[in-house]
């Protein structure tokens, strides 16, 4: 009998242990997006400015400027910001800009 409920109490631990590292697991995984947008920008400034101040809109984690394509690739947590945010912050500089569809 003492052995039965030893057994059964460790396997209740068992599941119990692996339940909360899963919980765990998912809570503190990373969640980042990216989204690639063609923008209006003319010249190393433009590339500069864009640079500069997009980086410290909220969520975002990287980015990279392309000037000779006019393109700016944006990393970011989509906990925190979204497509829609990041389009606005470029419009807020003056650019345009527009969401460059990936094939699937």
């Amino acid at each position: 009998m003492k052995t039965t409920k030893a057994l059964l109490l460790s396997v209740l631990f068992l599941i119990t242990s692996v339940s909360i590292l899963d919980a765990q697991k998912q809570s503190t995984e990373k969640k980042i997006a990216d989204v690639t947008f063609n923008v209006s920008m003319h010249c190393k400034s433009c590339q500069e400015r864009i640079e500069r101040i997009i980086p410290f809109e909220k969520g975002v984690k990287d980015l990279t400027v392309d000037l000779e394509h006019k393109t700016v690739k944006v990393i970011y947590d989509p906990r925190k910001t979204n497509e829609d945010k990041l389009k606005k912050a470029f419009e807020n500089l003056d650019y345009t800009c527009e969401k460059i569809r990936k094939d699937n």
